[in-house]
């Protein structure tokens, strides 16, 4: 895969790698934060791109609140 610049547009075959490689460090357990952060890309396009691969995506973190 050719290095891809930051805000540059990834299409076809770039875009199917990417993908692949997005959705496994994401299963295995990186968040879509740290992943776009390495990637230099957005939040929004690393959630993009891991809609778009099939990837399970994890439900928000934090405690949650229980009735008393």
């Amino acid at each position: 895969m050719t290095e891809l610049k930051k805000g540059s547009r990834v299409t076809g075959g770039d875009r199917e790698t990417l993908s692949g490689q997005l959705k496994k460090k994401y299963e295995g357990g990186a968040s879509i934060r740290a992943l776009a952060e390495e990637h230099g890309r957005s939040y929004g396009f690393v959630h993009r791109i891991l809609s778009e691969s099939g990837a399970s995506l994890r439900g928000r973190g934090g405690a949650t609140r229980r009735k008393a």
